[in-house]
């Protein structure tokens, strides 16, 4: 018997599933949310939600930790040039600064699309809605991170066409990278780096497995999202007309959804 789709079920009278509207609500992914509710920690009108299968409609209440969850806000998608020396999580248990301790006053509460390691620089996309963010994920999406690299070795440029085959690294397979030599002056380099795969360190491990140490890592471009000109530390939000033509997403809030949909069903009912 095949798997029941995620959202199978789902329907204006019945409602969404609560841990897809949790991430919605840009409170965690969808993976993290269902770990909320094994944990208990998610209530639905003051009950314990025990499945993340449960269905919520709009004007239930739901809380996290004791904490009210307002309603999912529109979709919203920021560039952010990261800096090195930040975390990308919300908590650190070493005590080291995060990127979400960085964000300006005022912005919605945001999950990272992917992530950048401590030392690594560049583009980071942020959402509010943690749904968008496991999409944008997913190495079926086919898109291509790029990524600026400075290392220090003798580069081999052949060795680095031969990463476009992919390549074994103690025991770990990566999938192919295009990477290719731009500049060099003594013993760094630079090189431009892209793939599709994105596994953890999956860059600095592989130029190590050629001879090479990374010693700055930025990336450039997330799919069709590039760094461009944002300054260090900025954080700048995509026009919602660029989600709704890339993405194909709706950008209104469902308070709005509702109002356009209950206008034309005024309109219809007219004559």
């Amino acid at each position: 018997m095949a798997d029941e789709p995620e959202d199978a079920g789902e329907s204006p009278e019945r409602g969404e599933r609560i841990a897809k509207w949790l991430a919605r609500a840009g409170i965690a992914s969808r993976r993290d949310a269902e770990k909320l509710i094994a944990e208990g920690r998610v209530k639905l009108e003051n009950k314990v939600v025990e499945s993340p299968a449960t269905f919520i409609r709009p004007g239930d209440l739901v809380t996290v930790d004791g904490r009210h969850v307002a309603e999912p806000q529109r979709t919203r998608l920021f560039r952010y040039h990261k800096p090195a020396g930040l975390v990308t999580t919300h908590r650190d248990e070493k005590g080291r600064p995060t990127v979400f301790e960085q964000m300006p006053p005022g912005l919605p509460r945001v999950v990272s699309v992917g992530r950048l390691d401590l030392n690594s620089e560049g583009l980071l996309l942020l959402t509010n809605d943690g749904e968008l963010a496991r999409r944008l994920e997913l190495p079926s999406n086919g898109w291509l991170r790029r990524y600026r690299v400075r290392v220090n070795g003798a580069v081999n440029e052949a060795a680095l066409a031969d990463l476009a085959r992919g390549v074994t690294v103690e025991g770990v397979r990566y999938a192919p990278i295009e990477a290719g030599l731009d500049s060099r002056k003594g013993a760094n380099a630079w090189l431009t780096v892209a793939l599709h795969e994105g596994k953890n360190r999956e860059i600095r491990r592989v130029m190590q497995h050629l001879g090479l140490h990374v010693s700055r890592l930025i990336r450039t471009a997330y799919g069709p999202f590039q760094l461009g000109s944002l300054p260090r530390g900025a954080i700048e939000e995509v026009n919602p007309k660029v989600l709704r033509e890339q993405l194909g997403l709706k950008t209104e809030t469902p308070a709005q959804q509702r109002r356009r949909a209950a206008k034309a069903a005024e309109k219809g009912g007219e004559g």
